[in-house]
């Protein structure tokens, strides 16, 4: 497989990045831009390179081979990702809609909608998948041994029945052996006779030519049949081209590479550190010693005495020795002691002003708001652009004009090793010597200055504390992370998530989103929109650990749209996407579990504790307008759905952003909730429309179910008309429609009978499709 093409693609997103990278250097010099399109335009600008930058990344880092070269790809495409989410929040905010459009600057930057298709990362599964297999296996486990799931059942079959099929079947097989046999003879004397025939009257030449033009015709027409069979197939999307099979094994083989050129890479890692401190570790702490002595000598040559010697925590001799001179080691530890004294003073002082200060809090804030009126819009500070630069100038350092003609395989580059090894190997020596060198001072005190140790002057601590601290541990009840994920699959409240991929969520861009906001209308989103912000707010936060500590905090999302939409079939996604725990807290799901104001306590402290341990993990609440009903009907009074409303908060409260964990609620009826608490709860809102004709006709969704569940598309059934007469149907309705119509009956008729597009019509018309006032509502 191709090794420069892919490093050609690094190398072109790099060369991007950078340009990026100095324009965003360059911002921070501007003047704050008053005209809020210009605003726009900029943000979205950036956030479409940024886009581009990340799928050829993306692409680079799921084939290189290269261990180290992938290190470096990773951090920059984390970063990017980072900054991505960063973009569109500024874009929500400037807006106040989860929803952009930029078909007019795609036009001016000649790309098609394609393009800015946020992609999702092939490492957030390809690299656990070993993990997300156990965990899948232990789980169909649980669930079959708690009699949630059964297996298919095993058709049983009488004894002297089952003898009678091998008896048919064995004499099945003796018959076409006998038949065979049979035909072999009487094609041989057919030779025969044909030969003693030719032997008196000598061959036919005609005869002859005619043989072979009749074996040769039906073999070539035989084949070119084959041939359009194949070619038919594969239009369908019914199987795939020889060209993307030899794909999809050279990308299975280069995973292979990946893995074993991982393997030893670690192995490396661990094989050169330890030859390191076998070489080199003893000249490197001789070295270190001799240093820090030196400094000794001439701290107290100037001071009058030993200065102390500084803690682990604050980075021991290479905070001080290494970088500055006596003068000032001194200088900055009688500072320290100075500072040290005047906090006490200060104490009693800094109290009585933070009660003032909070006093004009209020004020200052209006007088901000006010100031950032006046000055306009100006790029607010990124969490991201130093990942993005630190990864770039490796690049430029180390990879950028590295020769590896050498190196054909890509495997590790041991020299690379050693530089960074050797830094480690310092360290730990370092901390060694420290230790050395501070019982060393100790002793030099003693002798030299005459000064007690630390021990002699503080005496003996307290076990009091330490008493306490074993106590409380011993009376807290600790469970196995095994024994609370099993009695959550038992509940039924931790869930199998559905194999579903976001791009089965077929749907077409919308070209008219800038026309129509032009003119004072806000545009109904499509359905490429909605796949878009799950991939931002629901995918790529929960497949990275560093994009979800430092890009903007999302902790919960609302689904909010009429049936049929699709809006299970997304939560499944998030979860099938980045390997997450799916728990169902859903009202009619948790009635009737864990009763009591304890009881439910005690569900969510194990939900939490769990989706926390198992990291990523998806909280799906189902009809959550239910948790937070206005007021509740009589028929589901018993069931108590607002059991959650007043503790949810609490706990989403305590997530933090290194806890990978998601709330996703998804609802029919967001009127019959009571807003305030409910849009406390969801931090982004997300309307999912029914389905423009965009997206029913061409390979979207009509095709699409069609093809997914056996049909054949011909010249008979006209798919423009389907896409026409199903406006206000969903992709559920239109799912139903074609299940009832392809049935095993009539998926056997269709090469005599080709599907036309009334029979759907006749399943679809039975349902009820979703008015354009139902839809309104949702606005």
């Amino acid at each position: 497989f191709s090794i420069s093409t892919y490093n050609k693609v690094w190398t072109d997103a790099q060369e991007a990045l950078n340009i990026l990278l100095q324009r965003e250097r360059e911002d921070k010099s501007l003047k704050p831009e008053q005209d809020r399109v210009t605003t726009f335009k900029t943000l979205a600008t950036s956030y479409i390179k940024y886009v581009q930058i990340f799928r050829n990344l993306e692409t680079a880092y799921d084939q290189i081979v290269h261990p180290q070269k992938r290190l470096v790809i990773r951090q920059v495409l984390e970063g990017v990702m980072g900054r991505i989410l960063e973009l569109k929040n500024d874009m929500v905010t400037l807006e106040n809609s989860e929803y952009h459009y930029f078909d007019d600057i795609l036009q001016d930057l000649k790309l098609p909608p394609e393009h800015i298709e946020i992609p999702i990362p092939r490492y957030f599964i390809k690299e656990k998948l070993k993990a997300l297999q156990e965990r899948e296996k232990f789980l169909t486990q649980i669930l079959f041994h708690a009699g949630l799931q059964t297996q298919k059942p095993v058709k049983s079959m009488a004894f002297e029945e089952a003898i009678k099929t091998i008896q048919v079947a064995e004499r099945a097989r003796q018959g076409r052996l006998r038949a065979t046999f049979m035909k072999q003879i009487y094609l041989e004397e057919k030779r025969e006779r044909q030969a003693k025939l030719q032997g008196r009257t000598g061959p036919n030449p005609d005869d002859a030519a005619t043989c072979i033009q009749k074996i040769w015709r039906g073999y070539i027409q035989c084949k070119k049949t084959e041939k359009i069979g194949e070619e038919e197939m594969i239009f369908l999307g019914m199987t795939a081209s020889t060209s993307l099979l030899h794909a999809r094994e050279v990308n299975a083989l280069r995973g292979e590479v990946q893995e074993r050129h991982e393997e030893e890479y670690q192995k490396a890692l661990v094989y050169i550190k330890d030859r390191l401190k076998e070489i080199e570790g003893l000249d490197i702490k001789e070295t270190l010693q001799d240093q820090i002595r030196q400094c000794f000598i001439e701290c107290r040559h100037i001071v009058g005495k030993f200065s102390d010697y500084p803690t682990e925590e604050a980075g021991g001799s290479t905070a001080t020795f290494s970088q500055k001179t006596p003068e000032q080691v001194a200088a900055e530890l009688a500072a320290k002691e100075e500072a040290a004294l005047q906090k006490k003073s200060k104490k009693g002082k800094k109290e009585k002003e933070e009660k003032g200060k909070e006093k004009k809090k209020g004020e200052k804030k209006q007088k901000t708001e006010k100031k950032g009126e006046e000055e306009g819009w100006k790029m607010a500070p990124s969490n991201f652009l130093s990942i993005m630069e630190e990864g770039s100038s490796q690049y430029k350092a180390i990879w950028k004009n590295r020769d590896e003609g050498w190196n054909f395989p890509q495997e590790r580059d041991p020299e690379l090793i050693k530089e960074e090894k050797r830094e480690e190997v310092e360290e730990e020596i370092r901390v060694q010597v420290d230790e050395l060198m501070r019982q060393e001072l100790k002793n030099l005190k003693l002798v030299v200055d005459k000064e007690k140790s630390d021990e002699q002057k503080k005496g003996k601590k307290s076990e009091k504390v330490r008493a306490a601290s074993c106590e409380n541990k011993l009376s807290l009840v600790r469970r196995t992370i095994d024994s609370l994920y099993k009695e959550l699959a038992e509940q039924g409240l931790l869930i199998r998530a559905k194999t579903v991929n976001l791009s089965d969520y077929v749907g077409k861009y919308s070209y008219l989103g800038t026309a129509l906001r032009q003119v004072d209308v806000e545009p109904m989103p499509s359905l490429s929109d909605v796949r878009q912000l799950i991939a931002l707010y629901g995918i790529l936060p929960l497949g990275s650990q560093a994009v979800h500590e430092k890009a903007p905090l999302v902790k919960a999302m609302l689904l909010a749209g009429p049936a049929g939409v699709g809006k299970k079939m997304l939560v499944h996604a998030i979860c099938t996407e980045t390997g997450a725990n799916l728990f169902d807290l859903s009202a009619s799901n948790i009635a009737g579990k864990y009763p009591g104001k304890n009881g439910l306590q005690m569900m969510l402290h194990m939900v939490f504790k769990v989706a926390k341990l198992l990291q990523p993990s998806v909280l799906w609440i189902g009809d959550t307008e239910k948790t937070f009903y206005k007021k509740v009907p009589k028929a589901e009074k018993e069931m108590d759905p607002k059991r959650l409303q007043k503790i949810l908060p609490k706990f989403l409260k305590a997530l933090k952003a290194e806890d990978r964990v998601l709330l996703v609620g998804t609802t029919e009826r967001p009127f019959d909730a009571d807003l305030r608490p409910f849009c406390k709860v969801y931090q982004k809102i997300i309307l999912i429309p029914r389905p423009d004709y965009a997206s029913r006709f061409g390979k979207y969704l009509w095709k699409h179910i069609i093809l997914q569940n056996g049909g054949i598309l011909t010249k008979s059934l006209n798919i423009s008309c389907l896409a026409k007469l199903s406006d206000g149907f969903t992709q559920g309705h239109i799912l139903q429609a074609v299940q009832t119509v392809l049935s095993e009956r009539r998926i056997l008729q269709m090469t005599k009978k080709p599907l036309r597009a009334v029979e759907f019509m006749t399943s679809l018309a039975r349902q009820d499709p979703v008015y354009k006032e139902e839809e309104e509502t949702f606005k």
